[in-house]
């Protein structure tokens, strides 16, 4: 989970380190504890990354489909990656994929958009219906 401490998030002030708990309002209005983490110190308007735990009624599989090697430095690679909820509510899943030890690399086709976090990294934002399943699929040329 990714929040920037700002003012418009309820936060903008200096953070010290510690531990940092989230609770969310459940249907009955009460609060219940969904995770903590540690975050360092951190500055007003900049952004917290926070690991809060892992959604048990989220399942994903993935699975490499094919792999080619074009030339001596030239690779495709198809992937498919299956996503299940088993929540009672439509959720969002943010599937990161890391394109690690390749200099050089493009998508050539994808199921759903996706976003450049960086230089080796892709993530695409997944919306899966409550009882639903979602299949992305993309196939990415890479260059050593």
């Amino acid at each position: 989970m990714k929040v920037k401490n700002s003012e418009a998030n309820h936060l903008g002030m200096p953070l010290p380190a510690g531990t940092v708990r989230l609770y969310k309002e459940d249907a009955a209005g009460s609060l219940q504890f969904i995770g903590e983490d540690v975050i360092d110190h951190t500055p007003k308007d900049e952004e917290l990354k926070l690991k809060v735990g892992e959604a048990f009624d989220i399942v994903a599989e993935r699975k490499q489909t094919s792999f080619q090697q074009l030339a001596g430095n030239i690779y495709e690679s198809e992937w498919e990656i299956t996503l299940r909820n088993h929540k009672t509510e439509d959720v969002t899943v943010a599937v990161v994929e890391p394109l690690m030890g390749f200099s050089n690399w493009e998508v050539l086709t994808s199921s759903l958009s996706y976003e450049k976090v960086d230089a080796s990294t892709i993530r695409f934002s997944v919306p899966v219906p409550k009882d639903g399943e979602v299949k992305l699929t993309y196939k990415v040329r890479l260059r050593i």
